[in-house]
């Protein structure tokens, strides 16, 4: 009897075989090698632009960011298998000591990944065409929102991507509080729609107006210029530039946040007494006829909703509708704001609660923002009851 506890050629990544099946159905990998170029000789290649671009990713899928990690995966056959190779064990690489690796090693995928830069005639033949590329990731996240969809919520929203080396565009951002790159993205529900790569040194919303214009293009392409899309992001991306463009648009809007000043906070004021009032009716009352200049502070959470009209000194070109929302949480006021150009008598908001009044909009679709189809695909249909 011989026992032999080798194991052989053995892969912890046996997952990635769903991954193969959902590549193969969507032809998304075979799509992305349309977008490149490649320069290379046909009779000397052994590793096709499609395989390649498999392995990248799926490596990326698993968990392998690394380049370097590819040295050890490309012996990896379940790996090759999943990449499309027919020769999973590597053996008729033309090369001596290329046998037994069946898929590329770090050097051949680094210039790959360096040849979307440039190209060089001896090393870098592979070139990517970036117009493409976004073009059709683009068409496939747009592809994926639900055909029915009567108002498409967008959410746009940049965050930090942490940096441990001394990579090329690095800078300390504050907020963060250490060196990153700073991504902007755009989602609808749990659809990716937009990823760009960016430097920390900006403004968070730079970029966002030429990214929405190619989204809304998109969405239109395949929707039709009737249905509604609201875009939806943090005070951060309440650009005047932004917003004075989707108010240009037919059927887009916006519901953004704002960010509180002393002139809001003023505005915003009068509704204190009500709030404080679902607390505390009669202590308010004995206050105001006292001529208190503010509601007493009053124990317990409630929350009141005003109507605004308001511009800033310089930065915006118009007056805008800013919903207010004064609450009082355990005692203690917090007001909040957001702004949005739907207007109040809109025959198309009063079909959907999320949409018809100030608590609507603040509560139903600014506050939750849960990126889930069911909150950012609505269908065209009567206003649910309440």
């Amino acid at each position: 009897m011989e026992v032999d506890f080798s194991g052989g050629h053995l892969s912890s990544d046996g997952g990635a075989l769903l991954l193969r099946e959902m590549d193969a159905s969507m032809r998304l990998c075979e799509e992305l090698a349309d977008c490149f170029s490649d320069f290379r000789v046909e009779d000397f290649v052994e590793h096709k632009l499609p395989v390649m671009l498999r392995q990248r990713i799926l490596g990326l899928a698993l968990g392998y960011e690394d380049i370097n990690d590819h040295d050890r995966l490309r012996v990896d056959p379940l790996l090759a298998a999943m990449c499309g190779r027919a020769d999973v064990l590597g053996e008729e690489r033309t090369q001596a000591q290329d046998k037994g690796r069946p898929l590329a090693g770090k050097s051949t995928l680094n210039r790959l990944e360096l040849g979307a830069q440039e190209i060089n005639v001896r090393t870098k033949k592979i070139q990517a065409h970036p117009e493409k590329i976004e073009g059709l990731l683009l068409a496939r996240g747009v592809g994926a929102i639900p055909r029915k969809s009567g108002v498409i919520i967008l959410d746009f929203d940049a965050t930090d991507d942490p940096l441990h080396g001394h990579q090329e565009g690095r800078f300390y951002h504050g907020y963060y509080g250490g060196y990153c790159y700073l991504p902007l993205y755009c989602f609808c529900g749990d659809i990716p729609l937009w990823a760009q790569l960016r430097t920390a040194d900006r403004d968070g919303a730079d970029g966002t107006l030429e990214a929405l214009k190619k989204i809304v293009a998109a969405i239109r392409a395949r929707f039709g210029k009737h249905v509604r899309i609201i875009v939806r992001a943090d005070s951060g991306f309440c650009r005047d530039e932004i917003m004075a463009w989707i108010e240009a648009q037919p059927n887009v809007h916006y519901i953004l946040g704002l960010a509180r000043n002393s002139r809001l906070e003023q505005m915003l004021a009068p509704a204190f007494w009500d709030t404080a009032a679902l607390l505390d009716e009669e202590l308010v009352l004995c206050a105001r006829a006292a001529g208190a200049d503010a509601p007493p502070k009053v124990e317990g959470t409630a929350r009141q909703f005003a109507e605004l009209r308001y511009r800033t000194l310089e930065s915006w070109n118009c007056e805008r509708r800013v919903i207010g929302k004064a609450e009082i949480t355990n005692g203690e006021r917090n007001p909040r704001f957001i702004v949005t150009d739907i207007a109040r008598d809109a025959n198309w908001a009063k079909e959907h609660a999320a949409f018809a009044d100030a608590r609507g909009l603040y509560e139903a679709t600014w506050k939750t923002g849960s990126r889930s189809s069911s909150s950012t695909c609505l269908p065209t249909g009567p206003r649910p009851p309440s």
